[in-house]
């Protein structure tokens, strides 16, 4: 069945819910109207996440956001939480293909689970498609994904997961649905217990529940994991009474924060949403769990005619000229689009 939500929300909170976490949630319509939000905050934004902004140096120019892009055309942007430990590069384990179009306030969230089956951009293979971070970092995995997709990137956006952390402890913790005990006790597996029914989960237990893999849903359980984190993260941060403690939330996500969208578009993007309403709907994309090669590797196949669907879709989102009534998930049943 096609899972298909639709959610008014604004840019900041779109970007919250996509990857940037809580960073910019507190902008919602309820608190500053978008006057606001350009009169008190949006030097303060700009300001914290001017060491985010980091271009693509294999992009040509034209793609690689080196001026702010055009808020009334649609977008693309590839979502990315990275998983990193210590001093490693890390993994993409979130990979979310996302369409903005800022004219009509219409967002598409496309979500490829982490161990798709996918050719490796710059690399004679297949393997799982969140090793293309590992292997060459953001370029290699925007390559990727549009080589999978058959689709065109036009900007990335990333954040540790680290940073997730300490957002969700600065915010005092966040709501999960945890009905019985989450326990990792794998062989390879890091060791971790989640005590369920709890009224709210601390920036660790938070993290566990995104990380954790040993349900029989594998990845595409995983995937949604990662939905109701990022929800439950964005409706605390909206939330939000204690302005004080935006600058601190801000100065964590700029430590974590990637992208090579410029603040100021960030800023201009957050005050042409605040006026617009708008909607997100969200598709994971479909497949099946194989294990596969020589080493008998657990993979997850992409459906053929879903994916299909799904290039036709970013197709007509990315196209201005599709009127938003249009705008739908894919239907790789019908090859047309569900309502």
């Amino acid at each position: 069945m096609n899972k298909y939500r639709k959610l008014k929300i604004s840019l900041i909170s779109v970007l919250a819910v996509l990857l940037v976490g809580g960073c910019l949630a507190y902008a919602n319509r309820g608190a500053l109207a978008a006057w606001g939000y350009d009169r008190l905050l949006s030097k303060e934004v700009e300001k914290k996440l001017a060491n985010s902004y980091v271009p693509l140096t294999t992009r040509p120019r034209s793609v690689s956001a080196e001026e702010t892009p055009i808020v009334e055309k649609p977008f693309s942007v590839l979502l990315m939480g990275v998983d990193a430990r210590g001093e490693e590069r890390g993994r993409s384990d979130t990979l979310i293909y996302t369409v903005v179009r800022p004219q009509d306030g219409q967002v598409l969230l496309l979500s490829v689970p982490r161990d798709t089956y996918a050719d490796i951009a710059g690399r004679d293979l297949k393997d799982k498609i969140t090793h293309a971070y590992a292997y060459g970092g953001p370029e290699m995995a925007v390559a990727s994904v549009e080589k999978l997709l058959d689709a065109r990137i036009d900007h990335y956006a990333s954040i540790d997961f680290q940073g997730f952390v300490r957002v969700v402890d600065t915010l005092g913790g966040i709501p999960l649905p945890i009905t019985k005990d989450i326990v990792n006790k794998g062989k390879d597996h890091e060791k971790f217990t989640i005590k369920a029914g709890q009224s709210s989960y601390d920036g660790r237990d938070a993290l566990n529940f995104v990380r954790y893999r040993e349900d029989a849903g594998d990845d595409v359980s995983r995937t949604e994991r990662n939905r109701q984190f990022l929800e439950a993260l964005v409706r605390k941060a909206s939330s939000l009474q204690q302005w004080t403690k935006i600058p601190e939330i801000l100065g964590i996500l700029g430590d974590n924060f990637r992208t090579d969208i410029q603040p100021s578009a960030l800023t201009d993007l957050a005050k042409q949403f605040l006026q617009t309403d708008h909607r997100i709907v969200s598709y994971t994309l479909h497949g099946e769990g194989k294990r596969m090669g020589e080493q008998n590797l657990w993979y997850y196949v992409a459906d053929e005619a879903d994916l299909a669907a799904v290039k036709k879709t970013i197709s007509a989102w990315l196209d201005p000229n599709t009127p938003a009534e249009q705008l739908t998930v894919p239907s790789p049943d019908t090859n047309a689009y569900a309502d």
